[in-house]
């Protein structure tokens, strides 16, 4: 049976450094899922920089869209995060938030059918005034709902607030 755990937060809130521990406190070689598409070179470094930060003990899989191909039973799991994994389908679906909400949801439960430890990391990105962007405000749309739905799925959620975590489920 998988256990869900929702990390969320502001950007730079500490949401995957607490993410990391925690994973690190149940599993001597945990799992780390990276979803993020490498934009440019200044992104590619930081996405190196992370890597070597994470040292050896992580299992590191880099997977845009398609988590649930890797199988990952009876392992810790953090999936960061959450906020790029929707982009990429959100931007390879030309901003279709429906088509987007329907792949991703169906992601996920293919992924977390196996018996894991999930901890996925997300943005809370509805937090501050609308924006006047309709793409942006459209995706703030989609990942608020996808939220919504992680939450629901989720057994323990934290919100993470300047580096401190606040159990909220």
């Amino acid at each position: 049976m998988s256990r869900i755990i929702l990390i969320t937060g502001g950007q730079r809130s500490g949401k995957s450094t607490y993410a990391q521990k925690l994973a690190l406190s149940q599993d001597t070689s945990p799992v780390y899922i990276a979803t993020s598409r490498i934009w440019d070179d200044e992104f590619r470094s930081r996405v190196e920089r992370h890597r070597r930060e994470r040292g050896s003990m992580w299992i590191n899989i880099e997977e845009e869209k398609y988590l649930s191909t890797h199988k990952v039973e009876g392992r810790v799991a953090v999936i960061d995060c959450v906020t790029l994994w929707a982009t990429n389908f959100f931007y390879d679906n030309d901003s279709d938030i429906e088509k987007s909400l329907k792949q991703i949801k169906n992601e996920f439960d293919l992924l977390t059918s196996q018996d894991a430890t999930f901890l996925f990391v997300t943005n809370e990105i509805g937090l501050g005034g609308v924006s006047e962007n309709t793409i942006q405000r459209k995706f703030t749309d989609l990942l608020g709902w996808l939220n919504q739905f992680l939450a629901e799925k989720a057994d323990e959620i934290y919100l993470m607030i300047s580096g401190i975590p606040l159990k909220i489920k």
